[in-house]
């Protein structure tokens, strides 16, 4: 299957949003090794620590902070420089907090992507624009079968729904305004990796209670989701801008999700790998019956095979097990820049 392709990227000018945040950080690291030039736009990182500042992500790019729900702060950030390329990554990701906050949520993914499609509307020299949404786009009816692209959107938490609210902002100003310049989407999975400190995610949940000696609590560990590696999402998503750049044909909507033929893993698995490759205690489940998080969760990326010659290479087990062994070591002192570093050229590898 294709890889990243570094002669592609070498050179570009990227403005990549949501750059604070933890898969945002891994982009731009991986990014700069590509030797593209990165432009980060987002708010200061909402976690603590955060895989930005351990990574020491500033010194590697040009760091813009700025809110999205403010026209003027992104328009200020779009005239500030020149892109070849736009990634669009910065979201409100956490379902929980969007059940507590909704008009932030809905204000942040839906406002905010419209906020950065109009100030580029006028940008000379795009080559693409790629926005990044959510497996949860889908209007999921929980019958376990794997959604494909045409399926219908909609979502019954603020989360899921600001994300299928941002595909259709996307469509809209793709047809409307940017005819001849590739605009899309990217549906990836949960994606998982080290430097995820996040509240209420699961693989940063189990590593705060070993790190604290306590065992982590489960609301649904029947659940199932398309769990992914930060490394492989990030890949399809770079060959997605890749072809939308050089191939007027290439889909303006892809789904990412892990290796076809992996096992499925529940919540309570992959929390209970996690503990065991980390040496915590095992997880307690602690209902909440008035939860409307989905209880299953599926797609199909044959589409991505297809049109990108892309599949991720990593199953939920070697992802879990990648991820844990990033922990693991910046636990016991190593550089977390180093390490994502590490992890970046052996994928890249192929090891």
């Amino acid at each position: 299957m294709a890889a990243v392709n570094a002669n592609f990227w070498s050179g570009k000018r990227v403005l990549l949003t949501g750059h604070t945040g933890f898969k945002g950080s891994w982009a731009a690291i991986w990014l700069t090794r590509l030797g593209a030039r990165v432009t980060g736009m987002a708010l200061p990182p909402d976690q603590t620590p955060s895989l930005f500042e351990l990574a020491r992500v500033a010194d590697r790019i040009d760091s813009r902070l700025a809110d999205l729900r403010s026209p003027d702060a992104v328009a200020s950030v779009v005239r500030g420089g020149d892109f070849d390329l736009v990634l669009h990554m910065a979201a409100q990701p956490i379902v929980r907090t969007s059940i507590e906050d909704p008009i932030a949520t809905f204000e942040t993914n839906v406002m905010g992507t419209a906020h950065l499609l109009q100030a580029l509307r006028d940008k000379a020299g795009l080559a693409a624009i790629l926005t990044i949404t959510s497996d949860k786009v889908y209007a999921n009816a929980e019958t376990g079968r794997a959604f494909t692209e045409g399926d219908a959107l909609g979502g019954k938490d603020p989360y899921s729904a600001s994300k299928a609210a941002s595909e259709i902002v996307v469509q809209s100003f793709a047809k409307s305004f940017y005819a001849g310049l590739p605009v899309a989407t990217a549906r990836g999975g949960n994606v998982i990796g080290g430097g995820d400190f996040s509240r209420d995610r699961l693989v940063a949940d189990i590593v705060r209670a070993v790190r604290a000696g306590e065992a982590v609590t489960l609301r649904h560990p029947e659940a199932t989701r398309p769990w992914q590696h930060v490394l492989d999402c990030l890949a399809g998503y770079f060959r997605h801008i890749e072809a939308l750049a050089t191939d007027p044909s290439t889909p303006r909507a892809i789904n990412f999700g892990p290796k076809p033929g992996g096992p499925e893993v529940t919540v309570g698995e992959l929390a209970s790998l996690g503990v065991a490759a980390l040496g915590g205690q095992p997880w307690r489940h602690e209902p909440d019956p008035d939860s409307i998080e989905a209880r299953s969760l599926a797609i199909d990326a044959g589409l991505a095979r297809r049109a990108l010659g892309f599949e991720s290479r990593l199953d939920a087990r070697e992802a879990v097990a990648l991820t844990m062994d990033w922990y693991a070591r910046q636990a016991a002192g190593e550089d977390a820049g180093g390490l994502c570093e590490a992890q970046i050229e052996g994928y890249e590898a192929g090891s």
